[in-house]
């Protein structure tokens, strides 16, 4: 790679969120020079960005969620929520609610709330109290009961802190996606990036196989020294021109389709994701503020298109109704090289692991900001390639791997698609030592930290989803009446005590506007 007039050239092909959230994190660090420091100044300086988005690829803009990842991008780039969420009919998110994934446990329903703060005081008795449980004894152990953001979206309440609360409260949202993409995209050419609209029908390479150019249908020739695939899936650029290979999740995962349409929002919008368990797959319940976005993610081996639509509107008490659905296809799994060449791939053309624990914008993100680390390490060349590959696909496999032990673990006989995610044996190494510690009542923190997990799902994370199923072998005949450190510590009183701080979701909304 070479600079042609000492400007080193980025080009984007495709928008949408992960484009522009690429755009504007290269922008944030390397356009504004008073940020820039170190021995790459000179050439951040003249670093070129374009995106080149085509005006005949439409988005769904269905809802989406996501972790508190998103909530640190916008605090980067210096955006207020009042700036961004009206737009977007965003709302907060403080939690994943999961109905009917685990019936036989005699558990309805679970929580995976956003860890915060105030969550230290109580981690120690949430994670003791699981493995005294795992021993036999009568414990507290659902993390909706030991989780501030858990208890705040039961009581409907925001994550808006009042001056005097001295904790951070993590969050997520809830937001249109292609409002957030176009919001994204104004925010990008404000800081520099050059935008064009058009649909490329050639991409040129080198002698050595680096990518050269994309050419468009009107005969525009756009070079460029760097390349950023952002083309959905079709992987124009890594697998359609670099060859790069992909490898499905198939065996791991069985959802490859889904259906969606909106419902209406009703007075109470609530704080949290939805996600219940059908048939063939789950459906989503995401809360903007003008309506619910609504999908159905199943296994096409299990359930036709039209027969999920059918049990999708039954589900949502919208047989009868006119409102159209949208049908989706999903092509779950990876590159197996994120940067290949002159060229890295984000989003759908990287790779997608269902949107069961709204992870695609945060590997997105993450994506991006350990590619700035590496490339400015580097000096802008390909030297630290390798390692980034491999940091990126381990992200990657263990997320997957999170994903997946939702549904080994589930307890459901009501149909083939659940006893066949039961008896899948296709597990990771890592997956299958995280049960067996969990299942020998040894502690799994330990186990995590062993594998060096944390930066994925943590400790909490993973007692969240293993107590939510209520992994747990039979009670013992013999309790002792006591080891319930829930109640031994006050945790209840401790968690509503801090509650208290807190207002409506609806009034943190309202003051957005």
């Amino acid at each position: 790679m070479t600079n042609r007039e000492d400007v080193f050239k980025i080009v984007i092909l495709g928008g949408g969120t992960a484009g522009w959230i690429a755009a504007n994190l290269f922008a944030h660090h390397w356009q504004q020079k008073d940020k820039i420091k170190g021995s790459n100044k000179e050439l951040s300086k003249n670093i070129e960005i374009t995106l080149i988005e085509s005006p005949n690829v439409s988005t769904v803009g269905v809802g989406e969620g996501s972790t508190p990842t998103l909530k640190r991008l916008f605090e980067m780039l210096n955006i207020s929520e009042a700036e961004w969420m009206p737009r977007c009919n965003a709302t907060y998110k403080l939690n994943i609610k999961f109905n009917g994934w685990s019936p036989k446990s005699g558990i309805a329903s679970y929580s995976h709330p956003f860890p915060t703060q105030v969550d230290t005081f109580n981690t120690r008795a949430f994670m003791v109290n699981t493995r005294t449980r795992r021993m036999g004894l009568d414990t507290t152990t659902l993390p909706d009961d030991f989780l501030l953001n858990g208890v705040l979206a039961q009581l409907g309440k925001g994550p808006i802190t009042p001056a005097h609360f001295p904790f951070k409260v993590e969050y997520g949202y809830h937001f249109d996606s292609h409002l957030l993409g176009e919001f994204l995209a104004e925010e990008g050419q404000r800081k520099g990036v050059f935008f064009k609209q058009a649909h490329v029908q050639e991409v040129t390479q080198d002698v050595t196989g680096n990518l050269k150019s994309l050419v468009t249908n009107k005969g525009e020739v756009i070079s460029g020294d760097f390349f950023v695939d952002c083309t959905g899936f079709a992987s124009v650029l890594m697998q359609q021109t670099l060859g790069v290979s992909f490898k499905p999740y198939k065996e791991n995962l069985f959802n490859d389709s889904a259906v969606v349409m909106p419902t209406a929002i009703g007075h109470t919008i609530p704080v949290e994701t939805e996600s219940t368990a059908l048939s063939s797959g789950w459906c989503w319940k995401i809360p903007l503020t003008q309506r619910f976005g609504n999908g159905y993610v199943y296994s096409s081996d299990f359930i036709n298109s039209e027969q999920a639509e059918v049990e999708f509107r039954q589900h949502l008490n919208m047989l009868n109704s006119e409102a159209s659905c949208k049908h989706l296809k999903m092509k779950v799994g990876v590159l197996s090289e994120h940067w290949s060449k002159n060229c890295i791939a984000l989003g759908l053309s990287q790779g997608f692991i269902e949107p069961l624990e709204a992870t695609a914008l945060h590997l997105v993100q993450i994506s991006t900001e350990i590619f700035i680390e590496h490339f400015e390490a580097g000096q802008f060349s390909n030297q630290h390639q390798g390692e980034y590959n491999k940091e990126i696909s381990e992200r990657f496999e263990r997320i997957r791997d999170y994903i997946v032990a939702h549904y080994k673990l589930n307890t459901r006989d009501d149909s083939t698609y659940w006893l066949a995610n039961q008896e899948n044996e296709h597990l990771s190494e890592s997956l299958l030592q995280l049960l067996d510690v969990w299942f020998q009542r040894e502690d799994l923190s330990v186990e995590i930290e062993r594998q060096n997990l944390n930066t994925h799902f943590d400790a909490v994370s993973w007692h969240c989803l293993l107590s939510g199923y209520g992994a747990y072998p039979p009670l013992h005949p013999n309790q002792p009446g006591k080891g319930d450190l829930f109640k031994e510590k006050n945790v209840e009183q401790f968690i509503q005590a801090c509650t208290l701080n807190f207002d409506s979701h609806a009034a943190n909304l309202r003051a957005l506007k």
